[in-house]
């Protein structure tokens, strides 16, 4: 059978990017299929805007720290709306530099939704195309809880919260994750005061507890005020003004409302039926081991298919997929089998690598802890970045489990150790490798010297240390 298409991608976010220009510049005929934006929730309403505002947030926290050192006069600081200026900077992302990227690929951009009418074709406003083969690479959207009274209010996600005209006097944040923490952090140093409501004991629950009472005690020193272990029991809106009341008594009034409680599957619109594709109660789309769906020749990459709801997890997907498409059994590739490492960009930024020490208890893993903090560490003391530790789980032998940074750049550290979980080295092979210094990376060295000390407390190990030298 002839095809309009070699391949079709649905969606382009991370993964479709991924998958559209790298088919294309190996010569493919691809079509791809965007409603919306290029970019996906990441560039236009995700990672890109939040650490631009983030960044923004950050440069008046640091002129606060100045007037509290006395190095600068105190006086108030006033910040204009930042929200043009972040649209601005995005529009010229996605148009100036990265609309270039798709030269080589057939693009059907803002025509409308894309939907099966069977397995090797996509419709798109009154138009078919067909392909050999289909990825899906749409995202998710964000969930809204049916709190009683919660549709009477204006409130906000991640999809509106940067198309803010300006920067509100209060709000509250329902949720305890990234999102959720990200934003409070960054509006509160824009001087928003923030409350933020939680179902469970503690920010981002089901991480390292040292990790996230570091992060809750720097919030409360920026006045984030947070109610644990409640929920909404009602919301209204009077005078402009969001009225929310918990269901432990507590009533707090605010200008907006932010919900970052989760994400929603919903691919109602796609038609998956007709294509055979299968979703699971979820509402995720099932794919195998390969990435791909219940439809051998329809693949599923990103956060459709649930696996980890990261932008960098979907543009590793994009690329594992369209590899796997054009492999022998053999040789395709488990996309789980990948470390996904994750960040968290508040001040301090929290990222986390491979097993946490939960899992590695629950599979009665034999584990060593090796900590090293920041205030240990000359450079972060002079530098003022003093907040924060690294955390490695080690086997007996220095198979490197897991870890966890808390503290400045984190984000960039956590790669080295991604890497040497992915490819199983062991803590010696950090030991041996020179760190340039004085670099907050260079705290990654010191867990492997420290690792290295406390394997010399062992007496034998010195006494064969001692015959050693003496030969």
């Amino acid at each position: 059978m002839k095809y309009d298409y070699d391949l079709i991608v649905i969606g382009l976010g991370p993964a479709g990017m991924a998958v559209s220009i790298m088919a294309a510049e190996m010569g493919l005929k691809v079509c791809a299929v965007e409603k919306h934006k290029v970019g996906g929730e990441c560039m236009n309403v995700g990672c890109i805007p939040s650490k631009a505002l983030l960044r923004i947030g950050k440069y008046r926290s640091s002129f606060d720290k100045l007037v509290k050192m006395g190095l600068v006069e105190s006086r108030s600081l006033d910040i204009k709306s930042p929200f043009g200026h972040i649209a601005s900077d995005l529009d010229f992302i996605r148009e100036k530099k990265t609309m270039k990227m798709f030269d080589k690929v057939d693009m059907i951009y803002q025509q409308g939704q894309a939907s099966f009418s069977d397995s090797h074709t996509v419709a798109v406003a009154d138009k078919k195309y067909s392909a050999k083969r289909i990825f899906i690479c749409t995202g998710t959207s964000p969930a809204v809880p049916e709190f009683p009274g919660i549709e009477t209010v204006d409130l906000l996600t991640n999809e509106t919260i940067f198309s803010l005209d300006k920067i509100p006097k209060s709000m509250i944040v329902l949720g305890g994750g990234a999102i959720a923490c990200e934003m409070a952090q960054a509006f509160s140093r824009l001087g928003t005061k923030i409350t933020i409501i939680i179902r469970g004991p503690r920010l981002m629950w089901r991480e390292d507890t040292q990790a996230t009472d570091i992060l809750e005690s720097v919030f409360d020193e920026q006045g984030i005020t947070i109610l644990r272990q409640q929920k909404p029991s009602s919301f209204a809106k009077e005078d402009q003004q969001v009225i929310m009341q918990t269901d432990k008594g507590h009533k707090v009034i605010a200008e907006k409302l932010l919900v970052a409680a989760g994400r929603n599957h919903n691919y109602e619109n796609l038609k998956l039926e007709n294509a055979g594709v299968q979703i699971n109660e979820k509402g995720m789309i099932k794919v195998n081991k390969f990435l791909q769906s219940s439809v051998r020749h329809i693949y599923a990459a990103g956060d459709c298919n649930g696996y980890a709801l990261f932008s960098h997890a979907a543009m590793h997907q994009g690329m594992i997929a369209l590899m796997n498409s054009m492999s022998p059994g053999l040789f395709k590739k488990n996309f789980k089998k990948y470390v996904v490492p994750w960040t968290v960009f508040t001040e301090p930024q929290i990222s986390r690598s491979g097993m946490s020490q939960s899992e590695l208890d629950a599979k009665n893993i034999r584990y060593e802890v090796i900590k090293v903090d920041y205030q240990d560490y000359g450079a972060a003391i002079a530098e003022s970045v003093d907040i924060g530790f690294i955390k490695a789980f080690i086997s007996p032998t220095g198979k490197i489990y897991g870890v966890y940074i808390v503290g400045e750049g984190s984000g960039e550290m956590i790669n080295q150790w991604s890497l040497a979980i992915q490819k199983k080295l062991k803590i010696y092979n950090i030991l041996m490798l020179q760190h340039s210094f004085p670099t907050m990376g260079f705290l990654t060295k010191r867990v492997a010297e420290t690792w290295m000390m406390k394997k010399m407390k062992s007496k034998w190990l010195k006494n064969i240390c001692r015959l050693m030298f003496r030969m």
